[in-house]
């Protein structure tokens, strides 16, 4: 299968790379430096993009974006945010509604925060968007798909949680404070994450591309979200350290301003509802276990 991956170098990007290529599958990473070798590049923010129509693409993956919490989210933070999502996302579905040979299926990122803070409330894919500045990023980002799907391009949503991984993302951000005993809970501690391991949404995505007829969105999370308390606290057993100093929520919003209220304080309790009719079983669905094979695993590479 020929598959065109955007956002190759990210969390999952490299993961998915890495898994499909050795499957055998032809990855044609969609970069931003062109060069002899080069079949495809683009430089969305510039609307342009290159791909060899010679090149019969089966499937495309999108998951490039501006990273949401490398850093405080002033106005041009945010507009980068929305922009490299809903922009790409544009470009790119309309340049393959337009190609010769059509890819069949494009499977393109979302996030949870479409749901925005649903509080003790659960949530599923038939649950309304929600309301703030990730659901309005999230709802965008997806109707930027509507050209490839107005083509007959068969799309998949994936509204993904918190993807746990020690080489990257939230979990990579969280080792250093807690491994020097100063990991806590954050805020009232109430307040649920939905997550799923890095191998989850690796073999998800892989699943999916051997799953015809699948489109719209689907949520990956694991099957049971935890609350900030639990979830602490699961971290500090992984890791045999204390989780006795809290950030409080004024503290979180002095240290990140809006964003604390966005990722770190809201509430995000979001089942995968479509994913379960589809029989796919999880790898790891339950938290303490996936914390200590994944933190295991990472002290194996560097012994």
């Amino acid at each position: 299968m020929n598959i065109l991956l955007t956002g190759s170098t990210g969390l999952i990007g490299s993961a998915l790379k890495d898994d499909l290529g050795s499957q055998g599958h032809k990855i044609y990473p969609l970069h931003r430096n062109p060069s002899t070798e080069t079949k495809h590049y683009w430089f969305p923010e510039e609307n342009r993009i290159h791909l060899d129509d010679e090149i019969k693409l089966d499937t495309v993956i999108h998951l490039a974006g501006e990273n949401i919490s490398d850093s405080r989210w002033s106005r041009k933070k945010k507009d980068r945010i929305l922009n490299s999502r809903v922009q790409g996302t544009r470009l790119l579905a309309e340049t393959i509604a337009e190609l010769k040979h059509k890819p069949e299926l494009l499977i393109s990122g979302s996030a949870i925060g479409y749901y925005g803070d649903t509080g003790d409330n659960t949530v599923d894919e038939d649950s309304n968007r929600g309301t703030g500045f990730l659901s309005d990023v999230a709802s965008q980002w997806e109707s930027a798909t509507q050209a490839a799907e107005d083509a007959g391009i068969r799309t998949i949503h994936i509204r993904t949680g918190i993807v746990l991984s020690p080489d990257g993302g939230v979990l990579q951000k969280m080792l250093l404070p807690f491994n020097m005993g100063l990991g806590g809970v954050v805020g009232n501690s109430r307040q649920y994450m939905s997550w799923i391991s890095i191998n989850d949404v690796v073999r998800i995505i892989d699943h999916m591309l051997k799953t015809e007829k699948l489109s719209g969105p689907y949520n990956l999370v694991a099957p049971q979200p935890v609350t900030n308390y639990t979830f602490t606290k699961s971290l500090g057993r992984a890791l045999h350290r204390p989780t006795i100093s809290p950030l409080p929520a004024f503290a979180a919003r002095m240290m990140f301003g809006e964003m604390a209220d966005a990722l770190l304080l809201s509430s995000s309790r979001v089942v995968a509802t479509r994913l379960n009719t589809l029989g796919y079983t999880f790898v790891d669905n339950e938290l303490d276990q996936t914390l200590s094979r994944l933190l295991d695993n990472k002290s194996d590479h560097k012994n």
